[in-house]
């Protein structure tokens, strides 16, 4: 069990790769704290994950900084430490270009991609200091270190990039502190937005023929790196930038 008896917190855990992570870590014998704004999706994730006995829900909106101090609190109330935090919670917008974007929609990328990252390890480094020791993984997107043609994530993108400096600085100021950072970048994952274009064929066909490794990356995939960079076997990795798309940014 590479995660007994650790607490860890999962944010967007009623997403494909928030269950994929929650899943991995209750099989590692974590016990998982599953964050979400809306409770009766994440019951619904606890069901699906198993292990009901090794998580629980805990209702945040990661935008508002009073309303994640209140979930750490409520949290080490309950368990008393927190090992991990995955930052996983996140969204994006439909393609659409720079100039035609309304203001909500970049505060909104802004507010969740930015903001609840800051607001969660915030609130989390506050109980991992106490201790001198925890990890923090943050889950950026391939789309921090390329702009794709004809798809247009400005702002989304440069969310990302952000998360991923970071990452960075957060690992070097945090590491004399036992506490370390780290960032997964997925590539093209059968999850989310994604998913409609999946379901043809033909779509699928082409963007499988775009991957050295010549497949569409699952939440799973995600799963098994953010296991490794919150177990113990990672004890000497902080401020990585792991980039998880099938050789993609490789071949590019």
């Amino acid at each position: 069990m590479r995660l007994d008896s650790k607490i860890a917190i999962v944010t967007g855990a009623s997403s494909e790769i928030g269950k994929g992570i929650v899943k991995r870590f209750v099989n590692e014998g974590a016990k998982v704290v599953l964050i979400a704004r809306n409770l009766d999706e994440l019951e619904k994730a606890r069901k699906e994950i198993g292990h009901e006995e090794q998580t629980t829900s805990v209702i945040c909106d990661v935008t508002e900084e009073a309303q994640t101090v209140q979930a750490i609190n409520q949290i080490m109330d309950t368990y008393g430490k927190i090992d991990i935090l995955v930052n996983n919670a996140g969204t994006i917008n439909d393609p659409k270009h720079f100039h035609q974007m309304e203001d909500s929609e970049i505060k909104k990328l802004l507010d969740v991609n930015l903001l609840g990252v800051f607001h969660m390890t915030k609130s989390v480094l506050n109980k991992m200091l106490d201790v001198k020791k925890g990890t923090i993984i943050n889950i950026g997107s391939i789309s921090s270190e390329r702009a794709i043609p004809r798809v247009h994530l400005a702002v989304y993108s440069s969310t990302k990039a952000a998360i991923s400096m970071f990452t960075k600085s957060i690992a070097v100021e945090y590491a004399r502190k036992n506490i370390r950072c780290n960032c997964i970048n997925p590539g093209i994952i059968n999850s989310g937005m994604i998913k409609p274009y999946l379901d043809d064929p033909q779509a699928r066909k082409i963007l499988e023929e775009k991957s050295p490794l010549a497949r569409i990356g699952e939440p799973e995939d995600v799963a098994n790196a953010v296991l490794y960079l919150a177990s113990d076997e990672a004890n000497w990795v902080t401020g990585t930038i792991l980039n998880i798309d099938g050789g993609k940014s490789a071949a590019e």
